[in-house]
């Protein structure tokens, strides 16, 4: 089967809700390809490498988390950039891209797709926009959080312990880069908060507060809410789908 491009964007819109969300580029289709689809292919980010792997994969739509456009970026069409499209463009390839409504989504989002990986159902929200989670755990203390979460994902974390003698019991994440949203979580009174990455400050309030910090990767936390859309998509609409995962250590 297949359907139009303009019908599977009222339809991720109408899942995904972007007119909701304060975002930092445009959400919904960034590239415009062929008006038919049945092929998506979906991925995190929309790098020259999954571009090349959709292609091979004869896809009619890419859909990722990180698109092509983001506020502040250089407009020019060159170098990269001008690589990234000429590919799209020449393959007659929709890119739909959507940000922080993928994030968000309470069933399929990535947040709420990296709790379920994780064993965990949130049952409270906290920080900008609503984006972060927390829920019921049960760890003896921060090292065995950390040893669960690097054998979920398959990847190594870095832990800041806090009170190493301290038991986990909620447990708070948000995923990507949201190292900012570690004090919101404190206040929202989680014993560990989990993202993808960590900068200078979170290792000293970590310290300080005595609650968890751990950074699971940006890519690793966030490679399950787009497949997950798609996925739905998909079924809705009687099309074909592959997640394909470029593998990236950040």
């Amino acid at each position: 089967m297949s359907i139009s491009r303009n019908e599977l964007l009222r339809g991720l819109d109408g899942l995904l809700q972007p007119e909701r969300f304060k975002d930092y580029g445009p959400n919904g289709l960034q590239v415009e390809g062929k008006d038919s689809i049945q092929r998506i292919v979906s991925g995190v980010t929309a790098s020259r490498a999954l571009i090349e792997a959709a292609i091979a994969a004869r896809a009619d739509a890419l859909f990722v988390h990180h698109g092509l456009f983001w506020r502040g970026q250089d407009g020019r069409i060159v170098g990269w950039m001008k690589e990234r499209l000429r590919l799209l463009l020449a393959h007659d390839i929709s890119l739909f891209a959507y940000h922080l409504p993928l994030d968000a989504h309470p069933e399929l989002g990535n947040n709420a797709q990296l709790g379920r990986v994780l064993g965990w159902q949130a049952d409270q929200r906290f920080g900008d926009q609503e984006l972060g989670c927390v829920a019921p755990a049960a760890f003896a203390d921060a090292q065995a959080l950390a040893a669960h979460v690097e054998r979920v994902l398959g990847r190594d974390a870095t832990l800041v312990p806090g009170d190493s003698a301290r038991a986990i019991r909620r447990v708070a994440w948000c995923t990507g880069g949201a190292q900012g949203f570690f004090e919101a979580a404190i206040a929202a009174g989680a014993d560990a908060f989990i993202t993808g990455e960590i900068s200078e400050p979170q290792a000293h309030l970590a310290r300080e507060t005595g609650v968890a910090f751990i950074a699971a990767g940006h890519h690793a936390t966030e490679r399950y809410g787009a497949p997950a859309v798609a996925a739905h998509m998909a079924a809705q609409y009687g099309l074909e789908h592959q997640f394909i995962d470029i593998a990236n250590p950040a």
